[in-house]
């Protein structure tokens, strides 16, 4: 059986935020993930460069421009005058 429970550390325990559905001297293991949320600034840098080498970004980039002059000139040839 398992489940996610919220913890507070204190006192050099942790001392779960709600009720645990344990028998008294079970032993469980303990994953800790830290609750603090990173700022955006943060999750930017930890992520900047992940796409390095995996895409040509300056074909990307004429691709995208490519498509939208071509929609621009149907939707011109389209146009009533």
């Amino acid at each position: 059986m398992g489940s996610t429970i919220k913890a507070r550390f204190s006192g050099g325990l942790l001392k779960p935020l709600e009720a645990l559905e344990l028998k008294e001297g079970e032993e469980v293991t303990v994953v800790i993930l830290s609750s603090h949320s990173k700022s955006e600034k943060d999750w930017l840098e930890r992520t900047a460069g992940g796409w390095t080498g995996l895409v040509d970004a300056d074909r990307l980039k004429r691709e995208i421009y490519d498509s939208r002059d071509q929609r621009r000139s149907a939707a011109m040839k389209t146009r009533p005058s």
